[in-house]
């Protein structure tokens, strides 16, 4: 196709190869809705009006809008590989993604990265990455790969990587700590995205002034009005571990909503397939009293418009023909995607598979040092244990002080005041390195559960009651490559192998929801009432987000970024 013949059809000379008749188009554009025929050539929109075309589709009634953007997202937190993550949301309308592979990174490096841009081919779904940048986050745990801003630069080149992912290490930014300054010189005019949880004032102005340009970690309205007013570009998060998107919308105007757009961060599976994805939040936005044009333009052209996405998020002639048409705003079901000019899913459902044309190869990333039951013992000390305190539906938790129930002169888990042990086995170098501690929320009767999903650095968690089976639970992800597992008893009672880096499973998003919610279900017999427990135990990990944490190291003062003892005054 050449533009010669763009033009011809645009100007009614030629017939288009595919013509959607009848539809309302949302114009992002314009910030209208208006009905008119949508003229496509090959992967192109040719023009807007009155067309005839080889093929007509009739969408009367229906909303023709951009096909939907998501404008940061952690793939590896659906738990499953791209294609298949592609074929649950390209069929709700979602046709491009935004992706921080800083999972995967943490755990493989630039491997990592070079798996998911490998991944990403041949599916219909555009998969930008932004590179991450903070890898590890700190140095208070131990990650599978360092990577540097040399270790980076190579990828800045891809056509389909726009700059840098979130900048976690906003102190670094604000101290001018080298290696971030590096970091932030390498991107040299490509974007770099924000992640600043509370920071304000002039710690806000230096961040924004080191080069910073968005931010998805606001959740209240001050915060992100701050945010806004030095520059930055408003992500509205809603996600499963963090939803904001209600909190933040009374923030945006008419008059400001182009600093405004959809970003999902980490979405978990049953979250997907029940709720859906971009298409989720632009409903939640118009039933809250968004313009329907506003919230489609925040779901599209905002972000292509952010990433400098040429011919992306909007239905204009000349733009790629990306669309999701919608029956309406009320339930946002995409009756129709298009992807390059070729229907890709129809009624919710693909048309086609979704696939790589060929099985990539990843490297085992489970390495563990041969455990015992000793590893998990917990020598007593005098006074009070600093205690990681769960606080349900949010990542921070408390800082408790409380005096644990001791047994020949070892601390061991009391269900009766809800006191369980827990611990990170680091699995990337077989180190060796165990930290232990203590947390208080899970309502933990018996028995033990463990994860190779841990943020950031991805080590083995686990919790447990009895020593035996936390050492079973272990054991098993260490044999499965990787995964979720329940044990009670000595026995695995369930579990979820995820052999792609310990993160992702091989096989379909159904799948793993299923085998999700048998093991929540596990979980719930011995005495767990949090919803999604392994979610919860999983950020207990993080050293950068407030107030306790536990690493392979040891337990974190996160507000001073400093190693504690279990014990101490």
């Amino acid at each position: 196709m050449s533009v010669e013949e763009l033009i011809e059809v645009a100007a009614g000379e030629k017939e288009a190869d595919i013509v959607l008749k009848g539809g309302k188009v949302v114009n992002v554009l314009s910030g209208e809705i208006y009905e008119a025929d949508v003229a496509i050539l090959g992967s192109q929109i040719a023009g807007l009006g009155a067309y005839s075309g080889k093929t007509e589709i009739d969408v009367s009634g229906k909303y023709v809008c951009p096909g939907l953007i998501d404008g940061h997202v952690h793939i590896e937190s659906s738990m499953v590989s791209v294609p298949e993550f592609a074929r649950v949301v390209v069929p709700l309308g979602t046709t491009t993604v935004v992706v921080d592979p800083h999972e995967i990174a943490n755990v493989m490096g630039s491997e990592g990265i070079l798996f998911m841009l490998k991944s990403s081919k041949y599916n219909p779904l555009n998969v930008f990455v932004m590179l991450p940048s903070c890898v590890p986050s700190t140095d208070l745990e131990t990650a599978g790969a360092e990577l540097k801003a040399l270790d980076l630069f190579p990828f800045l080149s891809d056509k389909w990587v726009l700059g840098l992912g979130e900048m976690m290490n906003y102190h670094g930014v604000i101290t001018r700590n080298e290696d971030v300054m590096d970091m932030i010189k390498i991107a040299n005019g490509k974007r770099i995205d924000g992640h600043a949880p509370g920071v304000t004032g002039r710690s806000l102005n230096a961040y924004a002034a080191g080069g910073i340009q968005s931010d998805h970690e606001s959740v209240t309205l001050e915060e992100a009005r701050e945010k806004l007013r030095v520059g930055l570009h408003i992500m509205l998060r809603e996600g499963s571990a963090s939803r904001n998107l209600l909190d933040l919308l009374p923030l945006v105007t008419h008059r400001n909503a182009d600093r405004f757009m959809f970003v999902t961060d980490d979405k978990h599976p049953g979250d997907l397939l029940t709720e859906g994805h971009i298409d989720y939040m632009l409903r939640l936005a118009v039933a809250n009293g968004v313009d329907p044009a506003l919230a489609v333009k925040m779901a599209t052209s905002n972000t292509a418009e952010y990433y400098g996405l040429d011919k992306l998020g909007a239905i204009a002639p000349g733009y790629f023909a990306d669309i999701a048409v919608l029956d309406d705003f009320e339930t946002c079901r995409a009756a129709l995607v298009m992807k390059n000019g070729e229907v890709v899913a129809r009624d919710g459902k693909p048309e086609r598979a979704f696939q790589t044309k060929y099985k990539l190869p990843i490297r085992s990333s489970v390495n563990v040092k041969a455990l015992s039951l000793d590893d998990f013992a917990v020598e007593a000390k005098d006074g009070l244990a600093n205690v990681i305190g769960l606080l349900p539906g949010k990542i921070i938790t408390e800082w408790l002080r409380e005096r644990p129930k001791v047994v020949g002169g070892r601390v061991v888990s009391d269900p009766s005041s809800d006191l369980v042990k827990i611990a990170v086995v680091e699995r990337h170098h077989a180190s060796g390195n165990i930290g232990l501690g203590l947390v208080k929320g899970f309502g933990l009767k018996r028995g033990a559960f463990a994860s190779s999903i841990a943020h950031d650095s991805h080590n083995i968690i686990v919790a447990g009651v009895d020593d035996v089976d936390m050492l079973r639970c272990v054991t098993h992800i260490v044999e499965m490559q990787g995964g979720l597992c329940v044990s009670s008893g000595g026995e695995i009672v369930d579990s979820l192998p995820l052999p792609i880096a310990g993160l992702m499973s091989e096989g379909p998003m159904e799948f793993v929801r299923d085998k999700l919610e048998g093991l929540h279900a596990s979980l719930g017999q011995l005495g767990i009432g949090v919803n999604d427990p392994f979610m919860a135990v999983s950020f207990l990990a993080l050293p950068v987000v407030p107030s306790l944490k536990l690493t392979d190291k040891g337990l974190v003062d996160v507000e001073k970024l400093r190693l504690i003892e279990l014990f101490s005054s």
